[in-house]
């Protein structure tokens, strides 16, 4: 049995697991310790740790993709749980493109809720959002503001609408209120990203909710982690031609990164070097 292959880290493999996952509708124990070097009990380890995440269904000898992937939409608490570490990178690396005094939107999802934790101390932000989580999280910094607590103050708009289980507002009052407006940068949580099938989610009142916040932005940072590259939900709302950044994770296989280069202008992998971008130049600073 071959011993384990140290130089790809923990995440790094089982990235490559769900890629691998994706390309063949199913993967096996043994073929799998043959491509990444490592222990049929390392291998193990990591497809339990993928099934406890939701992301694959165990079987005997090996995996599958879960059955419902494509509609089954977890709650805001189960998603908080996944890739925190993560998803705190990628929230510090995006915070740095919101400018003071500018008017920016957030979609709903765990990785803008932690983004929203760093753009409390960006000055004079007016904020659009459709998210209770994240607007809360302004207004707690409100009032820490109001005591001598706090620098950062925003203006925040909260869109109305229906209630989805991952606590996002959606809908047709939604959506008329987001189509009235006009922001610099939208910020936008994803279910799942693919060169196929674009930006998706399960949920379509929550893709035509999205198809709005793209169409009202002059510019489109995605904020995902590398979890979600590969996974496609019921409906897509926006191709990868219409993202300006990716924001992603170490996470991200570097086969995918060069799929995404060309289609998306800015890949920034929070915590490492940013990528060229597809005609060859540095990409651009946020």
């Amino acid at each position: 049995m071959p011993g384990d292959n140290q130089n790809l880290l923990a995440e790094q493999r089982r990235a490559l697991i769900l890629e691998e996952l994706r390309e063949r509708g199913g993967v096996r124990v043994n073929e799998l310790t043959r491509k990444l070097l490592v222990s049929d009990m390392t291998v193990r380890r990591d497809l339990d740790v993928l099934s406890r995440r939701g992301a694959l269904e165990k079987v005997h000898g090996g995996a599958v993709p879960l059955a419902d992937a494509s509609t089954h939409e977890p709650g805001f608490e189960a998603k908080s749980s996944l890739e925190r570490s993560a998803k705190e990178e990628i929230a510090r690396a995006a915070a740095a493109m919101a400018k003071p005094g500018s008017a920016i939107a957030l979609s709903g999802g765990t990785t803008t809720y932690a983004l929203a934790q760093h753009l409390t101390e960006v000055p004079d932000l007016t904020v659009v959002t459709n998210s209770v989580r994240v607007a809360d999280v302004f207004h707690a910094a409100s009032r820490r503001a109001g005591n001598g607590t706090h620098a950062g103050t925003a203006t925040v708009v909260l869109t109305g609408g229906v209630r989805t289980p991952s606590d996002s507002l959606v809908g047709p009052v939604a959506d008329a209120a987001i189509r009235t407006l006009h922001f610099d940068v939208l910020f936008l949580g994803v279910h799942g990203i693919s060169t196929e099938a674009g930006l998706s989610t399960p949920n379509l009142a929550e893709a035509e909710t999205n198809r709005h916040f793209v169409g009202s932005a002059r510019r489109v940072v995605v904020v995902a982690d590398h979890t979600k590259w590969g996974t496609v939900g019921l409906s897509s709302f926006a191709s990868l031609e219409d993202v300006g950044t990716l924001v992603t994770d170490g996470g991200l296989p570097q086969g995918a990164r060069e799929r995404i280069r060309e289609h998306i202008r800015e890949l920034v992998v929070a915590g490492g070097p940013e990528e060229a971008a597809p005609d060859g130049r540095a990409a651009d600073g946020a």
